[in-house]
């Protein structure tokens, strides 16, 4: 079966999920978080309101920071969770519904995959992968093991910004031929930190897990990890997965067939693997639509009213621009003639919470494919600045057309014991 048939039959036959448990609408959800040190914490405190739902478990391989953790959220819930190192010991916990991901990216496919296999549902920080072969894997484990796979993309989940994608599809700026993803966070220089012997309270196998070994050093643990190749997939696949999935959203499209990428280091002299500055553009010659995607760090302008991280999609008529994860606006003409405005509050993890209750997976906003395609956007931008060429990119195969090198950039090598299966082995 090849990729269409897969997705078509996908969208035709719904998967007839069943829990681990029953869970009812009165029953309660547990909810085990892995990884607390940052955005972790946004997590907890968007599912432990909701109703007849509790976060009862926080995982992380640094006991301080799961301990700290814990103490916060005991003096602000009134209730102690339990602190756990190993995230395989919540896995084989029969009391824990849902896994809720916030681990560095190199972690989340594996960590998803092997919730899928416990009969767990999840909910995973974007970037849903850390290279793009690993979707494939994860949309296979849901599948197979019939889970609620959520991806941690919240504008999915704004009235707002859906309305904003039926404008678009109804024809508020016309044809739109393009659109323009803003990725300008302030980042400033990283301090510079030796190599060192992890701290006691660390289990810095756990945390390396599935990356490539390198010794223990404060440049990527615990949040720097991002602007490392082997842990993280920089700007644009932090920030930036946010955009590229808002992106494909309101073009309707998937995964280019032709993408350029250039960029580099032009402020700090720092230890920052990843690109400051960088740009792609992307070609989607099936949809004929065309994308620019843009990253830069520190000082900047706003574009289009007041973005600096969101989208802007361009019409025959005018244009519309997406503000963060909850509002949009609409400019006409030549003139920009102020047209439909919309926000709402995005409720991503309500979102989730609903079709775990309900096992129906056209409830989510955010299913398992858009891990896969988001995410996947950023890792064929990533290559095609590493290479420093214009490559084609297949989308039924998923791969690029002729260039091997570039091809090796799509998975990853993992340490024995910490492998991301393929697709057929999950």
């Amino acid at each position: 079966m090849d990729r269409r048939q897969f997705l078509a039959a996908s969208a035709a036959a719904p998967m007839a999920l069943a829990a681990n448990r029953p869970i009812g609408a009165n029953d309660t959800v547990r909810v085990a978080v892995l990884g607390v040190h940052g955005r972790g914490r946004s997590h907890y405190e968007g599912f432990q309101p909701l109703e007849n739902v509790e976060v009862t478990a926080f995982v992380d391989p640094d006991l301080e920071v799961a301990n700290k953790r814990a103490r916060e959220f005991e003096s602000k819930y009134g209730r102690r969770v339990k602190v756990v190192q190993d995230m395989r010991r919540v896995f084989d916990d029969k009391d824990i519904d849902v896994v809720s991901i916030a681990t560095p990216n190199h972690w989340h496919a594996l960590a998803t995959i092997w919730a899928c296999q416990a009969g767990k549902d999840v909910y995973v920080e974007k970037p849903g992968t850390h290279s793009l072969a690993e979707g494939r894997s994860m949309i296979a484990a849901a599948h197979k093991y019939k889970r609620i796979v959520q991806h941690g993309v919240q504008l999915r989940s704004s009235e707002a910004i859906q309305e904003a994608v039926q404008k678009l599809r109804e024809g508020v700026i016309g044809d739109v031929y393009m659109g323009r993803a803003t990725i300008f966070k302030w980042r400033p220089r990283l301090p510079d930190f030796p190599n060192e012997d992890p701290p006691a309270t660390l289990d810095y196998n756990l945390w390396v897990g599935p990356g490539k070994w390198r010794p223990y050093s404060k440049d990527h643990v615990h949040y720097n990890w991002h602007w490392t190749w082997d842990f993280g997939n920089g700007e644009i696949g932090n920030q930036g997965v946010h955009e590229t999935d808002m992106l494909q959203w309101g073009l309707g499209v998937q995964f280019p067939t032709r993408v350029a990428a250039m960029g580099g280091k032009y402020l700090w002299r720092d230890r920052r693997e990843t690109p400051e500055v960088m740009t792609a553009l992307c070609e989607f010659e099936r949809e004929k639509k065309y994308a620019e995607i843009a990253v830069r760090f520190w000082c900047t302008n706003t574009e289009a009213d007041d973005t600096t991280n969101g989208n802007l999609f361009y019409g025959s008529e005018g244009y519309l621009a997406i503000h963060g994860y909850t509002r949009y606006s609409v400019f006409l003409g030549q003139k920009r003639t102020p047209g439909p405005t919309g926000s709402a509050p995005t409720r991503h993890f309500e979102n989730f919470i609903k079709a775990v209750r309900s096992r129906k997976v056209e409830d989510q906003n955010g299913p398992v494919e858009t891990a896969h395609y988001s995410s996947g956007l950023a890792h064929i931008a990533n290559v095609a600045f590493r290479r420093g060429s214009m490559l084609q990119f297949d989308p039924d195969s998923e791969t690029f057309v002729g260039d091997a090198e570039a091809n090796a950039m799509l998975s990853c090598r993992y340490r024995e014991g910490f492998a991301v299966p393929p697709p057929d082995k999950v």
